[in-house]
């Protein structure tokens, strides 16, 4: 299960960092999380940081310079 998240916070980190807020089911490891999004989404990866709180996992998904987060936030209808 991923699902982005479309707060007003997620939605500077697209514009300012090139940076993708998802919710992720809590046992998988980054590099499932990412495997995974490169997969669904057709981007490049350069780094993921995650954060639990309140029993939900978070990743914080940096792509790389060649993709957009901005663009694929259109895809998702985030933006």
């Amino acid at each position: 299960m991923i699902k982005p998240l479309t707060t007003e916070k997620a939605v500077i980190k697209i514009e300012s960092e090139n940076v993708l807020t998802f919710i992720v089911d809590i046992n998988k490891t980054k590099d499932e999380i990412k495997k995974e999004i490169e997969k669904l989404f057709e981007v490049k990866v350069e780094k993921i940081r995650t954060l639990i709180r309140d029993n939900k996992k978070y990743a914080y998904v940096k792509l790389k310079k060649d993709f957009l987060a901005i663009d694929l936030a259109t895809k998702l209808g985030i933006m």
